[in-house]
């Protein structure tokens, strides 16, 4: 079955200006036009719209969507167990955070006592779930499955002090890089600190550190579009290489 731009517009819950934006840009383009220039699209484009709204659900950029969908090895029955799995842990991150909040109300209205400590617990859980939908397959192939699992039982256990502090140190690690930047020199004494920083950031997770896994993990920034998009988002265009390079020069 074909549809026009208007009732794809209609069963897929987006709009037409989206429907077209995404031609413009090369993401989706219409089966065909007709002889009015009005855009038809037909079951190839109905899938591959299916699969960017997975995608744009899991927040995903536009521009690695349209790289991972425009892959001549890219398999939608595979891309499609990734999003059920996915999906799956973010019910799980909204699930564990509701469990928080039920525990706090209960805290609160005197029915039962919550430690400081299980007040936090939600949230790291939730992000311990969050990194693995999104980075869980690659860093296990890179690291291996039983460095990832000391990985996260690190992170489970860390105080609230600690884990305070690693939030800082990540945030500081941004802000630093802006400034950083701005020299257009990697091996800097500011590029330089920032890796510094990123070593000590590391060691609230890793439950060993070496040189290489460092290498890798920088290496990793920039060759995995999601890792990119974080950091030339966070603290602008060029950042993921900028900081790659620096961690190199701080390693040699």
């Amino acid at each position: 079955m074909e549809y026009t731009i208007n009732a794809l517009s209609r069963i897929a819950g987006v709009s037409n200006r989206t429907l077209r934006y995404y031609d413009e840009i090369g993401l989706l383009a219409p089966k065909r036009k007709n002889s009015n220039g009005y855009r038809i699209y037909g079951k190839q484009e109905i899938e591959k719209l299916q699969q960017i709204l997975f995608y744009r659900n899991l927040e995903m950029p536009l521009d690695n969507i349209k790289q991972i969908l425009n892959d001549v090895h890219f398999d939608s029955e595979k891309a499609l167990m990734d999003h059920r799995q996915r999906l799956l842990a973010k019910k799980a991150q909204i699930d564990q955070l509701l469990k928080t909040i039920d525990k706090t109300l209960a805290n609160k209205r005197g029915d039962l006592q919550m430690s400081d400590k299980e007040k936090f617990e939600g949230f790291k859980e939730e992000l311990l779930k969050k990194n693995e939908t999104q980075y869980g397959t690659e860093i296990r192939e890179k690291y291996g499955a039983e460095t990832i699992k000391k990985t996260n039982q690190k992170f489970a256990g860390l105080s609230q002090e600690d884990y305070n502090k690693m939030q800082d140190l990540s945030a500081k690690i941004l802000e630093d890089l802006k400034i950083a930047r701005q020299t257009n020199d990697p091996a800097s004494k500011e590029a330089l600190q920032v890796a510094q920083i990123h070593k000590e950031w590391l060691s609230f997770t890793w439950p060993s550190y070496s040189k290489e896994a460092h290498r890798g993990l920088a290496q990793m920034y920039v060759d995995d579009p999601r890792f990119t998009s974080y950091y030339d988002e966070s603290a602008g265009n060029g950042a993921a290489k900028f900081l790659r390079d620096a961690i190199f020069n701080f390693l040699n």
